[in-house]
């Protein structure tokens, strides 16, 4: 019988390129300061841009979930699993987002998979940007539709496509809102205008916009004011909604042509209530608390300038996600180690994920780490980075 030796030779060869790296293991929550290996760590890297994951109302809501309904659902949704409470955060989290209706997955990368897997056909063409997430492009892959890469955020490329591709039955343009390893936000409204221009269907997968752009976090949409002008908005609920899941926000028609269709929708176990009662209850929180964004904003904005001044290369970003530029793969690695040994924990981002010389490490401020805690980290980065010859 075949072996799988051969796993042990490729493993070897990510060790030698300075790219193999187990996961962390924590033993606290996902709060600014944890516990790893009996150290309290900073933690710079996590996406609860809101600090939501130990919200007390968040907590209660799980609880009381717990007691009424019990620990699973039991089914998926098209059988006995669509409880009161998943319909109620539907309802909800469509009102929140601007649109007529929103369907909920399991996560945001089985959104993907389902929106694109169901959606695209034959005689369908994608057209996606280059730094899109590795779950969009699976999505895409899983589809026998025709694909068309353009260059980041490059209008004139999109254009040029959309001119290119008129034979065909629709054509999809898909975004992320904000981009996960550089931090940058899409043109959203240029490549609206070229929609409607070209009579193409947008969707944008808000993962890291949700909770982070548009008024008391409703996304990129709202944050451009183009509600009702985009197709498919897609999220998450794992990041500063602080529980996990995922969503397609859209017409009714989309909703219940995905009930039907979408594969991870209806061959997946539906939510654990106290999930679905977590998940609605931050939507409720981040309605009535624009505070949390706020200061999400002051020290993300505060943090980048200083760090900008010091001299680091914060790449394009433009939001709370603020890459560390450091250069090839096995640099990167032992920064983030350095910056590790130092009590900060911003895990290195290399290669294929980013370009070969565009290893960097990212820190994602929220809105629960202090002023002292952002001058914590920006000590360690000087001090490492001038060891690395980051700095002048």
């Amino acid at each position: 019988m075949a072996g799988l030796d051969g796993l042990k030779d490729e493993l070897e060869e990510l060790k030698r390129q300075g790219r193999y790296r187990l996961p962390a293991v924590w033993e606290s929550g996902s709060g600014p300061w944890m516990e790893m290996g009996g150290r309290r760590i900073l933690q710079m890297a996590s996406n609860n841009y809101l600090g939501l994951t130990d919200h007390p109302r968040m907590k209660q809501a799980a609880i009381e979930a717990i007691e009424k309904y019990g620990v699973g659902s039991g089914s998926v949704r098209t059988i006995s699993g669509t409880l009161d409470i998943h319909d109620q955060l539907e309802r909800e989290l469509a009102e929140f987002k601007g649109t007529e209706a929103a369907l909920v997955f399991q996560s945001g990368f089985t959104t993907n998979q389902g929106v694109f897997g169901t959606l695209l056909q034959p005689d369908d063409v994608v057209i996606s940007d280059e730094l899109n997430h590795a779950s969009i492009i699976d999505g895409i892959r899983l589809t026998k539709a025709a694909r068309r890469i353009f260059k980041h955020k490059d209008m004139n490329q999109l254009e040029e496509i959309l001119k290119e591709s008129g034979s065909f039955n629709r054509r999809y343009i898909v975004t992320d809102g904000v981009f996960s390893m550089d931090g940058d936000i899409a043109p959203l409204p240029d490549i609206v205008e070229l929609a409607e221009r070209y009579d193409a269907i947008v969707c944008v997968d808000d993962a890291h916009a949700s909770g982070v752009l548009g008024k008391n976090g409703k996304g990129t949409t709202d944050h451009f004011g183009l509600n009702g002008r985009v197709h498919i908005q897609i999220g998450t609920l794992s990041k500063a909604v602080g529980v996990v899941g995922g969503y397609a926000a859209g017409s009714l028609a989309l909703k219940e042509y995905l009930i039907h269709k979408a594969r991870p929708f209806l061959f997946s176990t539906s939510q654990t209530p106290a999930v679905a009662a977590s998940c609605l209850e931050a939507i409720r929180v981040l309605r009535s608390s624009p505070e949390l964004g706020e200061r999400m904003w002051a020290s993300a904005n505060s943090f980048r300038s200083q760090l900008q001044a010091d001299g680091f290369d914060t790449g394009a970003s433009e939001t709370p996600i603020i890459p560390i530029v450091v250069g090839e793969a096995a640099r990167t690695m032992e920064f983030s180690a350095r910056l590790l040994e130092e009590g900060v924990f911003a895990p290195a981002i290399v290669y294929p994920t980013v370009a070969a010389d565009k290893g960097r490490v990212r820190f994602i401020i929220t809105a629960s780490h202090t002023a002292e805690d952002l001058e914590f980290a920006r000590q360690a980065l000087l001090k490492v980075g001038r060891e690395f010859g980051l700095l002048g």
